[in-house]
């Protein structure tokens, strides 16, 4: 297969030209002239750009590294130049991981980022800097899960500048945020500011990533054991300490930076305390210093009403636990008794009187409201009517240069029919003209076995190393095929190999498909042809179910390799993360998603399969919804009726084991059969290529980028309008928010 044609570049020019400064700092990647252009639309008096707002960012440079890719093609591995030497040396031997992310949330919110830095739309974004990360996960075959903690330094991280002060240039940048109490009584935390870049593939654009870190001796020390480790809740006062530490730093950082945009997307309700400081400032200007006690309850709902027009707020989850409620009396401790004020009237909990509901709030105080799939957008309004007529779908999508393995890329790159994929992922459309081309077929399944065999002999490498372990550490193999001999031991990338990773969550149902064993077994028995079951993913560490869930994988391994004398091989990755997703995503035959529906909002890792042309077998649940193209890309099974409220319980009596795995059960021989018969492999072939057609034109963040430009109401040049009217052309989410426009 051909390699893509790259034009001839001047080395010395090249690299000379990644450099780039101006008063907060000397960053590399870039020339001078796109740093003064992204900063210029950032800055400028028109506020026409757009602040991004995430709890967590997940964008690792061993998925996607499009900076040491050009060094590495360029075979530039030093400079002359003692600071271009330090830098191209940090970039091509530097760290890979930023552990500032916990999953499907901030992996989906770094895929926005590239698609926004590939697509030229004038975006920054604010998260908060974890120096202990999330958490690192060891598996222990007796324990079950493991949680340590593992510090990372940004100072050793590429791409991460911690920014200078303007008016003070040998001193980090540091700003200030406001705490207060139910008694009016003032402290102040301090961030510093870091800068992560996420460059485009071409590096002529780019999206500011900010990242407030707290954990600098001038901020409290509650402060900085708060903003520790995200999603710390290790107590309520943590959880809610570290969502305001998000909240309260936007407005703060923005001024700092001189950012002017006039929208600011929230991505989830983690950062909404920033309405909270908007309203203040609203009505400081409209009612006075003296706001505080002079506002009635009608100017805070005015304020609320103006502020509501600078927000765009993205819904992702419809379960319970995925909503912040704090209680009101601990909230107090937090802050300011105007604060208390606004939020009795914003965020009032329909069922618990007693706390401040803040998903309410996100969703009283904005301008649009969009879910994450279009079944999603139904659970939505049932479950927030009041808030239906503004409650619009944008189902996700995922950054196909990341998701895209290489030997898929190389393959797509061969082809004259897919020609420009990778800047419009509508390219993929013209894979139909592929479905009928025996050399196209012979090339993907090489290209997919490529990838196979990467998964397994990373897989296999590992039992052998826990195996290993055995011998030096405490813990014990978390896989029961690390205790067989050689031989007996490793996976056949042979195998129909199915893949299931994600958050273990009781409602995701990560142990669906063992349910009966037996019956589980018996299948493969009678078919006789051997399955591989990889499964990989963290469960927080106090959900106390989700953890059970890992360990109950754990316990049937064993029991079933006995029951299907050898056939049936299942096997837990420890340590998920971004790279093992990728290997995972291509390297698997079919991707597994069984979450009790409808209570999976969208879900995203069955998209980077699709990417790689692999089938999913899922619940009729999320963006399946609208990737199942009726059975052309993969299969369905399980429960498929309509929403209601006992189909949005969570309770265990309610998750619906028995007749979803059962569903399962009679699908399955199908799907094994049609794997590993020679007269139907064509059509899981078809499948595959399918996928390239149908399912790669819409689940990408390219177009998801686009739609929500609709919200974001921002001027673009006629040249990136152009570009993105092609990408929001390749689906609409929401045809009814459409025809309103």
């Amino acid at each position: 297969m051909k390699k893509p044609h790259l034009p001839l570049v001047d080395n010395d020019q090249a690299v000379h030209d990644m450099l780039a400064s101006n008063s907060l700092g000397t960053f590399f990647g870039v020339s001078q002239k796109v740093l003064d252009q992204v900063w210029h639309e950032l800055t400028a008096a028109d506020g026409n750009s757009v602040t991004y707002v995430s709890m967590e960012i997940g964008a690792e440079r061993d998925v996607f590294h499009p900076i040491k890719s050009r060094l590495e093609r360029l075979e530039i591995t030093d400079s002359t130049d003692p600071v271009l030497d330090q830098f191209i040396k940090k970039f091509l031997h530097g760290a890979e991981k930023l552990p500032n992310y916990s999953g499907g949330l901030g992996v989906l919110a770094g895929d926005t980022l590239k698609s926004f830095a590939d697509s030229r739309i004038p975006a920054l974004a604010i998260t908060l800097l974890y120096r202990k990360g999330y958490f690192s996960q060891l598996v222990d075959s007796r324990l079950g899960q493991i949680a340590w903690t593992s510090e990372w330094r940004p100072e050793e991280t590429p791409s991460l500048y911690l920014l200078r002060d303007p008016d003070h240039p040998d001193h980090p940048l540091v700003i200030e945020v406001p705490f207060s109490d139910g008694h009016d009584r003032n402290s102040v935390a301090h961030a510093q500011v870091w800068l992560k870049m996420e460059v485009n593939s071409t590096l002529d654009f780019f999206v500011p990533q900010i990242l407030l870190d707290y954990s600098i001796p001038s901020s409290p020390e509650w402060i900085r054991a708060a903003a520790d480790h995200l999603y710390d809740s290790s107590s309520e006062r943590t959880k809610a300490i570290q969502r305001r530490l998000l909240g309260a730093g936007i407005v703060p950082v923005m001024e700092a930076l001189g950012v002017t945009s006039k929208t600011i997307h929230l991505n989830e309700q983690h950062g909404v305390v920033v309405v909270l400081h908007l309203i203040a400032r609203e009505l400081f200007a409209t009612v006075g210093p003296g706001y505080a006690t002079l506002a009635t309850d009608e100017d805070i709902i005015r304020a609320a009403d103006k502020v509501a027009g600078r927000v765009v707020y993205t819904i992702h989850t419809p379960v319970k636990a995925g909503h912040d409620r704090f209680n009101r009396d601990l909230y107090a401790e937090l802050g300011h008794a105007f604060c208390q004020r606004t939020l009795r009237l914003l965020a009032r909990d329909k069922e618990q009187p007693q706390v401040y509901n803040f998903t309410e709030l996100a969703m009283r105080v904005n301008r649009a409201t969009n879910s994450v799939s279009r079944l999603h957008k139904e659970v939505t309004r049932n479950q927030f009517p009041e808030y239906a007529a503004k409650i619009s779908a944008i189902t996700n999508g995922v950054h196909h240069l990341t998701w895209i393995s290489d030997a898929k890329a190389e393959l797509y790159d061969s082809f004259a029919e897919l020609k420009g994929w990778r800047d419009d992922p509508s390219a993929f459309a013209n894979a139909k003209l592929l479905l009928a081309s025996n050399r196209f077929r012979a090339y993907f399944e090489q290209a997919w076995q490529q990838d196979t065999r990467r998964l397994i002999d990373y897989v296999n490498g590992m039992l052998v190393e826990h195996r290993n372990q055995m011998q030096e550490t405490w813990i014990d193999p978390p896989n029961y095929l690390s205790y067989l001999e050689e031989g007996e031991r490793d996976l056949s990338p042979e195998a129909l190999t199915i893949g299931f990773a994600r958050r273990f969550s009781t409602y995701k149902r990560a142990d669906l498909i063992f349910e009966d064993l037996d019956t589980l077994a018996k299948i493969i028995v009678q078919i006789g042809r051997p399955v591989n079951f990889i499964f990989a993913g963290k469960a927080h560490p106090a959900d106390e179910p989700g953890k059970s869930l890992i360990k109950l994988l754990l316990d049937y391994q064993k029991d079933l390799y006995l029951k299907s004398n050898g056939l049936a091989r299942l096997v837990f990755i420890p340590g998920y993360d971004m790279q093992i997703a990728k290997m995972m995503v291509a390297g698997v035959h079919a991707w597994l998603n069984n979450p009790k529906r409808p209570l999976e909002a969208s879900g995203t890792s069955g998209m980077k399969a699709a990417m790689n042309g692999v089938p999913n077998i899922s619940i009729m649940d999320g963006w399946w919804v609208e990737g199942y193209h009726e059975g052309k890309t993969g299969w369905k099974f399980g429960y498929e009726g309509p929403v209601d409220a006992e189909s949005l319980s969570e309770s265990p009596a309610a998750l619906l084991y028995a007749e979803d795995s059962a569903s399962f059960y009679n699908l399955f021989p199908e799907i094994l059969t049609a794997f590993n018969e020679p007269a139907l492999r064509d059509g899981y072939l078809d499948k595959c290529i399918m996928n390239l057609v149908l399912n790669c034109p819409i689940f990408n963040t390219h177009r998801m980028a686009a739609e929500y430009l609709d919200r974001y109401a921002i001027t673009l040049d006629r040249k990136t309008a152009e570009r993105i009217q092609r990408f929001r052309a390749l689906y609409d989410s929401d045809p009814e928010f459409s025809a309103r426009r």
